[in-house]
């Protein structure tokens, strides 16, 4: 086994080693199907992530993507010395992938049409496992077993630079591997259904055509995001967990926030966001806040207008570890919240949205409307993220601050026309590829005061929301 490895890695070095030299006559349809490539990934990890690239070959995909460090790895002494003299900022090696090690771990491990030429992909994947953090992103791409003839019969008329025999695996084939090296797959799916260069058909088949059915079918390239397996042990430290309260017209609530808000993890703080109220919800938690000095709290005043820019206020200014979100009219227990943290301290998830569409709603708790377009969002983000999300709008989300703040620092990608901040926090957790879970919660009436919800101006502003995010996530 050990010679046929070896004779195995000889012969595709030196193929490399070839493929390397004559790079510079390299036929277009590579280079359109490599600048697609680009693209796509550019699109999955912000700038300013660490990033390692197994199979970097020239460096161009791992240059693209403006990593704050960026680490390249090829068995081809040729395509790395190419690369280093390409892309001096960044680092390149020559190894293995099979058996390389690193002292770091990384954000961002990409493996860009290396699958189907390895040796033995789970050994690669279980080598992989070690260069892994909690919070590391893998991702995948690979041909499809739908293209073995035509991308042969392409290669044969030069239109494509030379391949040897190729590990052909479907989608099923790499998520069976990822369980079996403890990584875990978040979502996947096809990309580039025109590989080649013609005007209006090649972008619009590319763009659009290639993510819907039954177009979706016959494309080239079948992409994989996975992150590694939650474990027993997989948060050990207690974080401290802030819990950001907007409330505008909620002085009626505000005694039992203090009274019922539990101390999670080494303790709990609570942020409080007041929102230009007309009655004394800022006094009274003045008042709440000199009656109980056992409780860890901040109080902002909101100079802006709106519940998400009360939680982005909130989030800023926010001391914890862990980032979650109570409304303050309490149709919400505030009694379900160490459940919110609970799945995200077991590495279940990295994002935990609440949803109010599973156990009976007390009697005014939701309109019919609401329900309705709560359902429909749900149908339409679902499909946008590829991860199931049921209920976009429930007020209660949790997610690390290191996460947030990465979210943050590209708000920008999508805008801040959001009026709640949901769709804010859903659609960076979906650009970090961070895996959404689910966590049921009673919904109950409203015991004090009015919704601050414009119900028909604010689901305009959704959809507005809706089809941004659809040409940032889906049609890119």
């Amino acid at each position: 086994m050990t010679d046929a490895k070896s004779s195995y890695t000889t012969q595709r070095r030196n193929h490399w080693g070839l493929v390397a030299s004559s790079l510079s006559e390299d036929p277009g349809w590579n280079r359109l199907y490599h600048r697609r490539l680009a693209e796509i990934y550019q699109s999955l990890i912000p700038p300013g992530l660490s990033v390692l690239e197994l199979g970097c070959g020239q460096g161009d995909l791992l240059a693209s993507l403006n990593p704050s460090e960026g680490v390249g790895i090829d068995f081809s002494g040729e395509m790395i010395r190419a690369a280093k003299h390409k892309h001096p900022g960044l680092r390149f090696i020559e190894s293995d992938v099979h058996d390389f090690e690193w002292p770091e771990k990384f954000d961002v491990i990409i493996l860009s049409d290396l699958v189907n030429d390895v040796w033995d992909v789970q050994t690669v994947f279980q080598n992989m496992r070690g260069l892994c953090d909690s919070h590391t992103r893998i991702i995948i791409n690979t041909y499809s077993r739908l293209w073995e003839l035509p991308l042969a019969a392409v290669r044969r008329l030069k239109l494509a630079k030379p391949l040897l025999n190729q590990n052909w695996l479907t989608v099923e084939d790499i998520n069976n591997l990822l369980q079996l090296s403890d990584l875990e797959m978040i979502r996947n799916w096809s990309e580039v259904l025109c590989p080649f260069q013609i005007p209006i058909v090649e972008p619009f088949c590319n763009k659009f055509l290639a993510k819907l059915w039954p177009f979706r079918h016959g494309a080239l390239t079948n992409f994989v995001v996975a992150r590694p397996a939650a474990t027993n042990d997989a948060r050990q430290d207690k974080p401290l967990v802030s819990v950001i309260v907007p409330a505008r017209n909620e002085a009626g609530n505000i005694p039992e926030i203090f009274s019922r808000a539990p101390e999670m993890g080494r303790g709990t703080q609570l942020v409080f966001v007041e929102g230009h109220s007309t009655d004394d919800t800022y006094a009274t938690i003045q008042r709440e806040i000199s009656a109980n000095p056992h409780r860890n709290c901040k109080l902002l005043r909101q100079s802006g207008e709106g519940k998400g820019d009360a939680v982005r206020l909130g989030f800023d200014h926010a001391d914890g570890d862990v980032l979650m979100i109570l409304d303050a009219d309490l149709t919400v227990r505030p009694e379900d919240l160490p459940r919110f943290c609970n799945a995200l301290l077991s590495g279940k998830g990295d994002f935990i949205n609440g949803v109010r569409l599973v156990y009976p709603m007390e009697n005014h708790a939701m309109r019919f409307a609401n329900q309705v377009g709560n359902k429909m969002f749900s149908l339409i983000f679902s499909w946008l993220l590829g991860q199931p999300i049921k209920d976009t709008l429930c007020g209660t989300k949790v997610l690390w601050k290191r996460d947030y703040k990465v979210t943050a620092d590209n708000r920008s990608y999508f805008g801040t026309i959001d009026p709640f901040g949901d769709f804010d926090l859903i659609l960076g957790a979906a650009r970090l590829n961070l895996k959404i879970i689910d966590l049921p919660v009673r919904y109950g009436d409203r015991k004090y005061g009015d919704t601050n919800i414009r119900r028909w101006q604010h689901g305009l502003l959704l959809l507005r929301m809706a089809v941004r995010a659809a040409f940032k996530l889906k049609f890119v």
